[in-house]
């Protein structure tokens, strides 16, 4: 038997402490914000739940993630590829997917599958948040590449030169809710 995992709340929302299964509404749940890439909701990550906590020790790394991300107008993430498959459904709000050097406009409802070493980065175009959903393998042996992009640079999603060190360019991770909080489907809840 399974048993329920224990949530603790921290700066920003309860997040599960101990194995097990869990149940917790978006709007409860921790949240990291960064300037460049917006608000993320990590369900069930080990790195964040355990970030200055080494008293919370049996913890088991998950291994597959799912979070909620929310980017405000003009935000990007880094283009990149990883070694595992990806995939994104867009909850609200519209984005440009940078893909392969491609450009495709998504909307609301759009799905996105990317098998391991697909090159990609999402830019909210919008006027509004662009909220999605986004699942992915949490393998300890996982890879990232930064590739240097040109079409990614062109919308300031880009690393002048090819890393595996995207921290530079990301900045500091704060443990706080994103932006626009009040516009986003979970802020009225019933």
């Amino acid at each position: 038997m399974v048993t329920e995992a224990r949530l603790e709340r921290v700066a920003s929302g309860l997040a599960p402490v101990t194995p097990g299964w869990f149940v917790v509404n978006t709007a409860d749940a921790a949240w990291v914000n960064n300037e460049s890439m917006g608000g993320v909701c990590i369900f069930e990550s080990d790195d964040f739940v355990l970030r200055g906590r080494p008293d919370l020790t049996e913890y088991v790394k998950p291994e597959a993630g799912f979070t909620i991300r929310v980017m405000p107008p003009g935000q990007a993430g880094l283009y990149h590829a990883e070694s595992v498959q990806e995939d994104f459904l867009i909850l609200m709000g519209e984005c440009l997917l940078v893909i392969e050097d491609q450009e495709r406009h998504l909307r609301t409802w759009d799905f996105v599958h990317c098998p391991p070493m697909t090159r990609h980065t999402f830019v909210n175009t919008g006027t509004g948040p662009c909220v999605m959903v986004a699942t992915g393998s949490r393998r300890d042996d996982h890879e990232r590449v930064y590739p240097r992009s040109e079409v990614a640079l062109r919308h300031g999603a880009g690393s002048e030169v090819e890393t595996t060190e995207p921290e530079r360019w990301w900045g500091p991770w704060e443990v706080e809710r994103p932006a626009r909080w009040d516009e986003l489907p979970w802020a009225e809840r019933p």
